[in-house]
């Protein structure tokens, strides 16, 4: 590993103050301990069902994300500051969002290539003009954050759709607290448990004004064939909220409504975890079997609230991300507090061919990919490699970005030789709805791979708990 890689535990050969506990117990710890704890993780993992199925590969559908028992820790003065940073974006994103489907401010002023916007294929016609409930379009907010420094971190992307993980978060700490009691008494973690009733809150905050009482939450998966069931079941569960299917809900005189063995129930909100293009078949894609014939208009009439907004997408595309210091601006009137790593964009010329000429120093994305998919990290690839990426690049510009190879921090992980360090990234994930909310702490995913720098779980990434150490 070279030293250029900022450890979050060490600095130089001193323990930095945030894991000072964390020696003594990680060298009071034998191998077969270890081993039996990872053991006990992993057998708490499987009973309790965390399992991610990954698309298009053969073998166990239900694989269990590697969990890493050594905690990420953040000091109180930390996480303030991320935690700044985090609000501030998500309100500029939203801010956004609001902007684009109304008045187009941003586009006007020029801050913002028009192209980018309403030629954007996340962009939703069917939205122009509409003003959901508070404004608010990106509901929950999932912050990819990267550090690279004691005081640097980044912003890696923006997810503004259906962010995934938050689930592991929760669990991660829930098996922690089992296995390592007395680590919890002493060090004193800020908790992170009340995410789902901070959630609940957020989507009844949102519900349509003609919704009576307690609004009726329901959470609209695709159903057990997706990848992230297991965290709709899991979170509708904790919310004590109804997890639903396209099928078991229908639309009726300007009303949502769901199938129960009581009869028809009116839906307030709907916490969707599909895709737009699904959502409803007559305004969407008509082939559409996991959507709601009718749920767009019900929603533009005001019948029913969708979390996230159907076109949300816009915000978290990887070719606007670049402007979003400029959004802080242009709406907060503020200095971004999370900066960007510095991206250069293909549909451009001049970075079309910077980007040609250091191909092998880059990691470049496609604008739409997800998952650590449709990317070349330059200096992991081959030759061959990279001239096969560059002819994709050349054929669509427009479809890739290109930012540097970041030396990502490090964390100690428990490996099979022992302890070492391995890259991380940071998802916290924002609430927005009445209020801003975030919960202290957030999913650290950790490439296990020696050297690597992709942490996604569907290319062999783990998770491990995210402290948030009290004042």
């Amino acid at each position: 590993m070279s030293e250029s890689h900022f450890n979050e535990m060490y600095d130089g050969g001193a323990v930095r103050p945030p894991y000072a506990r964390l020696e003594d117990w990680m060298r009071a710890m034998p191998a077969e301990l270890r081993s039996l704890k990872q053991a006990e993780a992993e057998a708490l993992f499987r009973r309790i069902g965390i399992t991610f199925a990954v698309y298009g590969e053969g073998g166990d559908p239900d694989r269990l994300i590697p969990f890493d028992m050594f905690p990420r820790v953040f000091s109180q003065a930390e996480w303030r500051r991320l935690d700044r940073g985090i609000r501030q974006r998500a309100r500029a994103l939203n801010a956004f969002l609001s902007d684009i489907y109304g008045r187009g401010e941003i586009v006007r002023a020029g801050r913002v290539p028009e192209r980018l916007v309403y030629g954007n294929e996340a962009y939703e016609k069917a939205m122009a003009g509409f003003a959901p409930p508070r404004d608010v379009w990106s509901h929950i907010v999932g912050i990819d954050i990267v550090r690279t420094g004691p005081a640097d971190f980044f912003v890696l992307e923006d997810n503004c759709r259906t962010p995934s993980g938050v689930s592991y978060m929760l669990e991660n700490r829930e098996i922690m607290m089992r296995m390592f009691p007395a680590l919890f008494r002493e060090n004193r973690i800020e908790p992170v448990d009340h995410y789902p009733d901070l959630l609940r809150r957020t989507l009844a905050s949102v519900a349509p004004a003609g919704a009576d009482g307690d609004p009726t939450i329901a959470l609209l998966t695709p159903g057990s064939f997706n990848s992230a069931y297991y965290e709709h079941s899991f979170l509708a569960d904790l919310m004590g909220i109804e997890l639903v299917e396209g099928q078991d809900l229908f639309v009726e005189g300007g009303a949502v409504f769901m199938r129960t063995t009581e009869g028809p129930r009116r839906v307030d909100v709907i916490y969707r975890r599909i895709d737009d293009a699904f959502l409803d078949p007559l305004c969407f894609r008509p082939d559409s079997m996991l959507g709601v014939p009718g749920l767009m208009d019900v929603y533009r009439s005001g019948g029913v609230t969708i979390v996230s907004a159907p076109g949300a997408g816009v915000a978290d595309d990887k070719a606007v991300y670049v402007f979003v210091p400029e959004m802080v601006r242009f709406y907060l009137g503020e200095e971004p507090v999370l900066p960007n790593v510095p991206t250069w964009q293909c549909g451009r010329a001049d970075d079309l061919k910077y980007v040609l000429a250091h191909l092998g120093e880059l990691v470049v994305k496609e604008v739409h990919g997800s998952g650590g998919y449709g990317m070349l990290v330059g200096p992991k690839a081959t030759k061959a490699q990279i001239e096969a990426f560059a002819a994709r690049i050349r054929h669509d510009p427009a479809n890739y970005i290109a930012q540097p190879t970041l030396a990502l921090s490090t964390v100690p992980a428990f490996v099979d030789e022992g302890v070492a360090p391995r890259h991380v990234d940071l998802r916290p994930f924002c609430l927005v709805g009445e209020r801003i909310e975030l919960v202290p702490g957030g999913l650290t995913r950790v490439a296990l791979r020696e050297g690597s720098l992709v942490v996604n779980s569907s290319q062999g990434g783990g998770v491990k708990d995210t402290w948030v150490l009290a004042e």
